[in-house]
């Protein structure tokens, strides 16, 4: 185990100070930029930095000081023990489970993009090829038993995901929760994202030139994975984002973000993710509910869209998903899909159950 300020034999330069030591900084013109006081470490954040959404960025950095604060190591020292030791400690206490998941510690979910941006680092490193790291330490699964099919098939995941399906809320918590914010401009964040689909890093990234209000449109350039489309609004939020343009937004803001602070030293500033996530958790409070996440809110509208009566791929489009599978979740949120699909198949197999004890009492009528 390297200690901090030691030089890793083998690798010249490579100190270790304070790691790891998780710093942001904000550059004037916005960017976000974090640090883990390793330089391999913050090479590869400067990487992921150039080329992944500011979300992604954050998630990535977060995991490794969480791997690398359990592991206790320099990045080049680590092997595919240290990552099994890092998989129970993220498993937490076994004698004690969720009766959600029947899991304990951290979700399977968690656990999974953790090791995944573990894996990414070493796959940069090895591709360096100017350190001492050969071969990723974080195993790509475990082999089985089965005879056959390729490699994929034969090898079991390191953390088994289930597939659950997403929290919605009611139309009385949105209610509850919408009259729970105190400026306009918190109205019309939500609002986007509980009446438009749009995702956190969506919100906040809207520039004035992506907003149609002539045509009630949405033009979405900081999408998730960095792909644009057009998306449509309902005046709700045109309307709460008039009277926070013009009764709200300072003056003076020198961005053209849409969504800046309106108090203290960052005033005029764009909106941070942690800012939106503090005012969403404080009206959650105050409207007294348990759950209401931004994701939650973007998977209520999306939900409320379906049960509608708007077309899956009409959904797919304004969620932005890749693939329709994405958006097959919100056939199974939709109370009335499953209902109606199954009362109709239902009258089918009645009817041909009464079709065919009809014949057979003509066919033992005619014998008679």
């Amino acid at each position: 185990m390297s200690l901090p300020g030691v030089c890793v034999p083998g690798w010249d330069g490579a100190e270790v100070s304070s790691f790891p030591c998780l710093a942001r900084t904000v550059s004037s013109s916005g960017q976000v930029r974090y640090s883990l006081g390793e330089r391999l470490a913050d090479r590869y954040l400067e990487f992921v930095a150039g080329r992944c959404r500011p979300n992604t960025l954050r998630a990535v950095a977060f995991d490794l000081k969480s791997f690398f604060s359990v592991v206790g190591k320099d990045p080049v020292e680590v092997t595919a023990a240290d990552v099994f030791d890092f998989l129970a400690d993220q498993r937490g206490d076994r004698t004690v489970i969720r009766l959600a998941d029947r899991e304990s510690g951290l979700s399977a979910r968690t656990i999974a993009r953790r090791l995944s941006s573990v894996s990414g680092l070493y796959a940069y490193l090895v591709a360096r090829g100017d350190t001492p790291v050969q071969v990723n330490p974080v195993p790509r699964g475990l082999m089985t038993r089965r005879q056959g099919g390729s490699v994929r098939s034969r090898t079991a995941p390191l953390v088994r995901v289930p597939r659950t399906l997403p929290r919605i809320l009611s139309p009385a918590e949105a209610d509850r929760l919408v009259a729970a914010l105190r400026t306009h401009r918190d109205r019309a964040m939500v609002l986007a994202m509980l009446l438009a689909g749009l995702r956190r890093c969506e919100v906040l990234g809207l520039r004035f030139a992506d907003v149609q209000v002539a045509d009630r449109r949405l033009v979405i350039v900081e999408g998730k994975g960095g792909h644009h489309r057009v998306v449509p609004a309902a005046n709700r939020f045109f309307g709460a984002l008039g009277s926070y343009l013009h009764d709200e937004r300072p003056s003076d803001a020198c961005t053209d973000r849409v969504f800046v602070v309106l108090k203290g030293p960052r005033r005029g500033q764009p909106l941070s993710a942690e800012g939106l996530d503090e005012i969403l958790a404080g009206a959650r409070k105050r409207a007294g509910l348990q759950h209401a996440t931004c994701h939650e809110l973007r998977h209520t509208c999306l939900t409320r869209l379906r049960e509608a009566g708007m077309a899956l791929e009409a959904v797919q489009a304004q969620a932005g998903h890749r693939s329709i599978e994405s958006t097959r979740v919100y056939l199974h949120l939709a109370n009335d899909w499953l209902a109606d699909q199954y009362l109709r198949a239902s009258e089918l197999i009645d009817a041909d159950t009464a079709a065919v004890g009809q014949m057979l009492a003509i066919q033992e009528e005619a014998v008679s």
